[in-house]
């Protein structure tokens, strides 16, 4: 049995989860749903009190439907982020990742998912400056700072490192070479002559 902790409306508390509206089966290391269209729907539970005890009889009917752990219920906030220079107004629940904030509530779609635990730098973007993952970063944590994404290195795409990328031929499949640029474009920021080591050593995240 669990013990409802959380109070509802007035009428007591309705059942609910969170269906994600697109195909993709996004989930964050917490195992938070991170849709970014989120639809929070009630189901017709019977009323219950904060501190009653939820018994698998009443929620057998939904089992497949509700979120017993309370981390999966989750209200939408509003944001007011700092995107590529532009103050940008989103309503994301609190732990929705950067990532899926970026791509899907702002339409910049640079931003690649890739393994969603930080590991391969596919969604790599700056935030005052430094070079951040973003699929492991909640919108709810980065307040006023300042977001670049790749859309933001330069409006034409005419970044000298976008401009070399293209004249070397560096991509290959081309899928992580967004978080590859904004790693190294970091970097030759704080750094505009960097060793071969210490380029290979800012590189190897990605």
């Amino acid at each position: 049995m669990s013990t409802c902790t959380t109070g509802g409306a007035s009428g007591g508390l309705a059942g609910a989860y969170l269906k994600k509206s697109k195909p993709e089966n996004r989930q964050t290391s917490a195992n938070i749903p991170t849709a970014s269209h989120t639809e929070i729907l009630t189901l017709p539970l019977p009323t219950v009190s904060v501190g009653d005890i939820v018994t698998p009889q009443i929620l057998s009917a939904h089992v497949d439907a509700v979120f017993i752990n309370l981390r999966y219920f989750q209200l939408m906030s509003q944001y007011s982020l700092n995107i590529n220079g532009i103050t940008r107004q989103v309503d994301a629940p609190p732990q929705t990742p950067l990532l899926w904030v970026l791509r899907d509530n702002l339409d910049l779609p640079g931003t690649k998912f890739g393994c969603g635990v930080g590991n391969c730098g596919a969604c790599t973007v700056h935030i005052n400056g430094v070079p951040t993952r973003s699929c492991m970063t909640p919108v709810s944590t980065v307040g006023r700072k300042k977001v670049v994404t790749i859309e933001g290195l330069d409006p034409q795409g005419a970044h000298p490192l976008q401009t070399a990328w293209q004249e070397l031929d560096v991509p290959q499949c081309g899928y992580c070479q967004t978080g590859q640029i904004m790693t190294a474009a970091a970097l030759l920021q704080e750094n505009p002559n960097p060793t071969d080591a210490e380029i290979d050593d800012a590189m190897s995240g990605n």
